[in-house]
């Protein structure tokens, strides 16, 4: 974890700090406008990634393109986003050619590349999500670079992660990385859109994700070929940080950047607020809930103190969950807090809520839980 603020943002993810990191990589700058691959562009990529992987630093990498890549070779309008079928079919074309780049650019430099494909309950579920766990980890011991990309082909518009800078973060909690840095076709967060306000500044750190940071975002891509924005980025930013994972955004559109970003600085480094490891870091990153359990401002202030969620501070309970299912925590003002696992299902813990334990057993006719959320199972976001 990132526990002071360094010289630059850079710094955070130097191999001596950062033992392990994520570089995730966006459709604009990894295809051109005409849809092919910008291979001396991404040669320089790998040069950097090549050095880290010298000075010690084990490297997991996010790849956008796919999608890009199959709309060229089946000549699809849009960039083969004008319909998931089409989406779909792009992807399966295109991740054959992209895998085929990366094995190319990678062994060019002794580096061995490994593909996963993954959908968003490879994450969500905690099984699955612990076997991606075990196999990126394995990947990494034998020397491998796995390049990881979401399974667009199968994934629908219900259920995937819809961009690839959050898929970089929960990736990161997955790998056990120190950080991820967000290679973009913008230069940081600013306090405003450059393109329209000339006194928009860039910000350095983020030291917490507040309102006002957040309303600096925008959900738009500049180039229109990716499906990500500032306001994924931020995002994504939330996801590491619930997990102590340190996370900058930087610019990509340059020669060898991951090297420029290091030397010559700029980018945005969003420090993590708290750490939290195995089951809680899993939790942290969740997208997907069963439910949604709403708290007074006593049982948000005691949450905050490391307690468990008790039933007497709940005042609202929503969806249909079951006990052990992942639910989210809002406070009063409606913002989620935290995430964890229930202790009831949905219709008992609506039974027992705004009611102290000892109240509990003659509503539920059995001995009540010591919690309807347990600290051990439970965190703040």
């Amino acid at each position: 974890m990132v526990t002071a603020v360094t010289d630059t943002p850079a710094a955070a993810f130097d191999p001596a700090i950062c033992p392990r990191l994520v570089v995730k990589i966006g459709s604009s700058l990894l295809v051109d406008a005409a849809g092919a691959v910008r291979t001396q562009w991404l040669a320089g990529v790998v040069a950097d990634l090549a050095q880290r992987r010298q000075q010690g630093q084990q490297i997991v990498i996010v790849s956008s393109g796919a999608i890009a890549l199959g709309a060229r070779r089946l000549g699809l309008d849009k960039g083969g986003r004008a319909s998931l079928e089409d989406a779909q079919a792009a992807a399966a074309v295109g991740q054959v050619a992209l895998a085929g780049v990366w094995e190319a650019l990678l062994g060019a430099q002794g580096l061995t590349a490994a593909q996963v494909l993954l959908t968003l309950g490879d994450l969500e579920d905690r099984r699955r999500y612990l076997n991606v766990a075990a196999t990126i980890a394995r990947l990494l011991d034998l020397g491998a670079l796995p390049v990881l990309n979401e399974n667009d082909t199968v994934a629908t518009t219900e259920i995937r992660f819809g961009d690839n800078d959050r898929l970089a973060a929960r990736a990161a909690q997955a790998a056990g990385a120190s950080g991820v840095i967000l290679l973009s076709d913008v230069d940081g967060l600013y306090t405003a859109n450059p393109a329209n306000d000339p006194t928009a500044r860039r910000l350095a750190v983020v030291k917490a994700l507040t309102p006002e940071i957040e309303a600096m975002a925008t959900g738009e891509t500049r180039s229109g070929m990716g499906s990500g924005g500032m306001a994924a980025k931020l995002l994504a930013a939330r996801m590491a940080g619930a997990a102590g994972i340190a996370l900058a955004i930087c610019d990509g559109r340059v020669e060898r950047p991951l090297s420029h970003f290091a030397d010559a600085g700029g980018g945005t480094l969003f420090l993590p607020p708290r750490t939290a490891r195995g089951k809680k870091a899993w939790l942290a990153g969740r997208i997907l809930v069963a439910g949604t359990i709403s708290v007074d401002a006593g049982a948000a202030a005691a949450l905050k103190r490391g307690a468990s969620l008790l039933a007497a501070g709940v005042v609202r309970v929503d969806g249909r969950f079951r006990r052990g299912d992942v639910v989210a925590i809002a406070g009063p003002d409606g913002a989620v807090l935290g995430r964890g696992l229930a202790g009831y299902d949905a219709d008992d813990a609506a039974r027992i809520m705004g009611l102290r334990n000892e109240a509990q057993g003659p509503v539920l006719g059995y001995a009540p839980r010591a919690a309807l959320v347990h600290a051990d199972h439970l965190v703040l976001i």
